[in-house]
């Protein structure tokens, strides 16, 4: 049943509107035509958002996410309910051979975290729903650490199983992917939105060589880190990771569960952070694993090293100048670069998805007066602009989607809660 707006804030109503209307009858696409299938990551956000008036079209949505699941563990990053033209790359260009078909990689690993979030929101409810998923949740962060975590940090073999997907960070390592330059293409993104919003041709081209590749070895997981033409370690799945191993153990002990096996991998991973740690520029950093060349790159995934709990004070001091710079944090890359792109997706907006992860870690450090400052950035954002999928961090101008999903998921679960009595206060 769906719970009508009593809040006084019509935002709220809105919110639950917009995740109404992306639902497709069991899963939640980001938004309509850009993104018209259900995304791992983003799919989790959705589960959070409905869990806030609809807990069993929440579970209902974690449940078919992990239906998709592999044999190996691996939760894929887009699971092709129905075949929708407006998308490209879809499941043929993947060679997907799963049914219902799927991408070959992966995306961040959210699911435990914002399960526990669901538990502590409704814990009678819940508990069934985590014991049928708890060996699933297992599985894949066993498939993490065994087949991303081989020199200690997360490695990525695709920039989009990041989700940060064209970040500054990976452009070193996509300098060394090979093109086809006779194997033509047509995009989709960018009938769906400004093209100046999206990744360039240069990226797209290689992207889409990473895809051949996986392809030509069925998406081998030793293949692709081994011989694949892209590899790099990620800050950004790293800290989701561990933070995620965190509640898993945090779950399992909840179950009665034995967890030392976990809490073994989450001191793996742990002791790998040491090998991001970029000691001349003073944060954690993205690197090459084909050269070990750290990528020189600051930006958000780094400060979701708050979100797992870690802070260096180095990187405290980037994180303060960083937010200086903008009147809505936290861009997605520095502003003092020569990379920075306030409105080209992952290159400078601000995404209040992310703000919500690492605004979840610095209330968790007791660090709230940060925290309470993204979360009025964020709701402001949101309420000059709507639910869009990123903003430029300078003026607030939305960007990307319209009617996104994760946005309306995070106003109703962090940044939007009490919005109303607050400015009522203020006035």
């Amino acid at each position: 049943m769906t719970v009508q707006n009593t809040s006084g804030n019509p935002l709220d109503q809105a919110a639950r509107d917009v995740l109404l209307g992306n639902d497709r009858g069991g899963y939640t696409i980001p938004t309509a035509r850009l993104y018209p299938y259900q995304w791992n990551w983003d799919s989790m956000f959705s589960a959070w958002g409905y869990a806030s008036f609809d807990m069993e079209r929440a579970w209902q949505e974690v449940h078919l996410l992990f239906a998709s699941q592999w044999d190996t563990g691996m939760v894929p990053h887009i699971i092709f309910h129905k075949v929708d033209p407006d998308y490209f790359p879809g499941p043929k260009v993947w060679g997907a051979t799963h049914e219902p078909p799927t991408s070959g990689i992966s995306q961040p690993p959210v699911a435990a975290t914002l399960i526990r979030k669901m538990y502590e929101m409704d814990p009678e409810a819940s508990l069934p729903h985590i014991k049928a998923l708890y060996p699933k949740l297992v599985a894949w962060h066993d498939w993490w650490i065994r087949e991303r975590c081989k020199d200690g940090p997360v490695a990525i073999i695709h920039p989009w199983e990041s989700g940060r997907d064209n970040c500054p960070d990976w452009d070193l390592g996509m300098e060394g992917v090979p093109v086809n330059e006779d194997d033509p293409y047509l995009r989709r993104d960018t009938t769906h939105v400004q093209e100046t919003e999206r990744p360039q041709k240069w990226d797209y081209d290689r992207y889409l060589a990473i895809l051949a590749f996986g392809c030509s070895v069925s998406w081998d997981d030793r293949e692709m880190v081994e011989n694949g033409p892209f590899l790099m370690a990620d800050p950004g799945i790293s800290f989701v990771l561990l933070r995620a191993f965190s509640d898993l153990i945090a779950l399992g002990e909840l179950l009665g569960e034995e967890t030392a096996g976990l809490q073994a991998q989450e001191s793996k991973l742990r002791a790998g952070l040491d090998k991001m740690w970029n000691a001349e520029k003073g944060w954690f950093d993205a690197y090459d694993l084909r050269t070990g060349r750290f990528a020189n790159v600051l930006g958000s995934g780094a400060f979701l090293a708050y979100f797992a709990g870690v802070s260096r004070p180095a990187q405290d001091a980037h994180f303060a100048r960083i937010w200086d710079k903008v009147s809505y944090g936290i861009p997605s890359a520095d502003p003092d670069s020569e990379r920075f792109e306030p409105r080209r997706y992952w290159r400078g907006p601000t995404w209040p998805v992310v703000n919500s992860l690492i605004a979840m870690g610095l209330k968790d450090m007791g660090r709230t007066e940060a925290e309470a400052r993204l979360r009025d950035e964020t709701a402001r954002l949101i309420e000059k602009g709507g639910f869009w999928e990123y903003y430029d961090p300078m003026d607030g101008t939305p960007c990307g989607g319209a009617s996104f999903g994760w946005t309306a998921a995070v106003w109703l679960t962090w940044c939007g809660q009490g919005r109303a009595a607050q400015r009522a206060g203020k006035e």
